[in-house]
């Protein structure tokens, strides 16, 4: 046999294996895919639960922060503060209060998710926001705002803690998608 035909022989058995070789690596990684799309439903489910979680927390950030802005008015204008600033503080405590069920939501959701760590720091966040609402109070006298204030730096750094942990396990989530 001539050399060149056998320098042919190898050069299309190369090329035919390569070719092999290629179209069962595609073969098996859409098979691969498809068998595991549970993984993808699964990450997906846990990553719209840690937005709605977030979400919710927003939600309640926001009712503290109008809540927490009344009540600090209210302190610093005592007897002179108006009635129909009075009313809506009502309508705002009643709205945090309702809130409030949506972090209980979300710290039971962290758990089903066990998420421990995630949940102590959210439920530090409530019960501080709880404490707030104790301490703080139309008509009370003896706290200052910088005694409000201390306190609402205090709960804005738990909610801090919390959206760093939540930021950071819905990063990690991310990362293989």
């Amino acid at each position: 046999m001539d050399q060149s035909v056998i320098w042919q022989l190898i050069d299309t058995s190369v090329k035919v294996s390569l070719g092999a070789l290629l179209t069962g690596s595609f073969v098996w990684l859409h098979h691969w895919r498809n068998a595991h799309p549970n993984d993808n439903a699964f990450l997906n489910r846990r990553i719209e639960l840690l937005e709605k979680i977030a979400a919710d927390v927003g939600s309640v950030s926001h009712a503290f922060s109008k809540y927490s802005s009344l009540i600090s008015e209210s302190i610093k204008f005592g007897d002179r503060w108006p009635n129909s600033r009075k009313d809506e503080l009502s309508l705002i405590n009643k709205e945090l209060v309702q809130q409030f069920s949506k972090l209980a939501e979300a710290e039971a959701t962290l758990l089903m998710l066990g998420e421990k760590n995630m949940e102590k720091t959210l439920r530090f966040y409530g019960a501080k926001i709880a404490i707030f609402r104790k301490e703080a109070y139309v008509g009370r006298q003896d706290i200052s705002t910088e005694e409000i204030n201390k306190i609402k730096l205090e709960i804005n750094q738990l909610r801090e803690n919390f959206y760093d942990i939540l930021s950071r396990k819905y990063d990690k989530l991310l990362g293989p998608i």
